[in-house]
C-alpha cells in the first residue's frame, strides 16, 4: 500500500502525520514502527492520524509513539495537529479542537506560534518517594495528560539522560505503564532549561510538550514563579508554559505556546 505522508515537527519533536478522516488506515503496530524508523522509515519520535470527531469536536486526534503504541497525549503533537488540521478547513479558524484520551484541546495560531489550552493537571506528587542510584535529587511526579517525573539538577547538560531517565521510566514506583522523565535546570526565575526522557520513544527527545507543561507547573510550586514560564529545550527553541491558580487551587486554563511546522510531504510503500 502506498501511503501519503506529511513530516511535522514542533520544537524538534518531530511526527509523522497522515489524514484518516476518511477511516481508510488502520495501521499496525509495526507499520507505525516502521514508519517511524530513522534508518528504514520516514523518522519521526512519533505518529498523529486525524480522524472523524466523536463528540462534537472540530476533529479527532490519534497519537502512536515510535514504537507503535498509542499514547494518550502530546503537547508539541498537539502544535503540529493544531497547524495541521487548521490548514484542512475551508476558512482558516481562530481556533480548531479536538479529542484526545485525555480530553478535548483546542489550538489556535499566534503569530508564527500554536497555542493549546492544555487538560489540566492530575496525580501530583511533590516527592514521589522513588529514587534511581547516582541521581541524588527528589523525584515529583505529575500527570499532564501524560504521566512525568521531574528532577530539579544544577548542571542539566551534565546529566546522563538515558541511564537516569532509563531507571525512572522503569522504575517500580510507576509501574504497570511507567512514566516520562525530565530534568530540569532553573536558569532563572520563570525560565527553565528541560531535557527529557520518552516512554514509548525510549531515548532522550529534543522536545517534550506534555514534559515542559509539567516541569514548568513544578517549577512554579517549588519558587512560586509566575505565569508565563519560560522554557529551553534540547531542540533550541524556548517555548511558553501559561497557567492560573489561586492561593492553593489547582491548576487551570494551562497552555504550551511554540513552533508547529511543516517540514516535507511524500509518499511511501508500507
Amino acid at each position: 500500500m502506498l501511503l501519503h505522508f506529511y513530516k511535522m515537527n514542533g520544537a524538534g519533536n518531530d511526527f509523522v502525520v497522515v489524514d484518516n478522516r476518511d477511516l481508510s488506515l488502520n495501521l499496525t503496530k509495526d507499520q507505525i514502527e516502521l514508519l517511524c524508523d530513522r534508518h528504514r522509515g520516514v523518522g519521526a519520535d512519533g505518529l498523529l492520524a486525524v480522524e472523524p470527531a466523536e463528540n462534537g469536536a472540530d476533529f479527532k486526534f490519534r497519537y502512536y509513539n515510535a514504537d507503535g503504541g498509542e499514547a494518550e497525549m502530546c503537547g508539541n503533537g498537539a502544535r503540529c495537529f493544531g497547524r495541521f488540521t487548521s490548514a484542512l478547513m475551508e476558512e482558516l479558524p481562530e481556533k480548531v479542537s479536538f479529542e484526545t484520551i485525555a480530553g478535548t484541546l483546542a489550538a489556535e495560531i499566534v503569530d508564527d506560534n500554536i497555542r493549546i489550552a492544555m487538560s489540566e493537571p492530575k496525580d501530583l506528587a511533590m516527592d514521589s518517594g522513588a529514587s534511581v542510584p547516582g541521581l541524588d535529587t527528589t523525584l515529583h511526579f505529575i500527570n499532564t495528560g501524560v504521566p512525568h517525573v521531574v528532577a530539579f539538577v544544577d548542571n542539566v547538560a551534565a546529566i546522563d539522560v538515558l541511564t537516569h531517565g532509563r531507571a525512572i521510566r522503569h522504575h517500580e514506583r510507576f509501574s504497570p505503564k511507567g512514566t516520562n522523565a525530565n530534568f530540569v535546570q532553573i536558569l532563572e526565575p520563570g525560565h527553565i532549561g528541560i531535557r527529557t526522557y520518552e516512554r514509548g520513544v525510549e531515548d532522550e527527545t529534543l522536545a517534550c510538550g506534555t514534559g515542559m507543561v509539567a516541569s514548568a507547573l513544578l517549577h512554579h510550586l517549588i519558587t512560586g514563579a509566575p505565569s508565563p514560564i519560560k522554557v529551553d529545550v534540547k531542540g533550541g527553541d524556548t517555548l511558553e508554559i501559561g497557567f492560573e491558580r489561586s492561593g492553593d487551587a489547582d491548576f487551570t486554563n494551562v497552555t504550551l505556546t511554540g513552533p508547529a511546522d511543516f517540514v516535507f510531504e511524500g509518499d511511501i510503500e508500507i
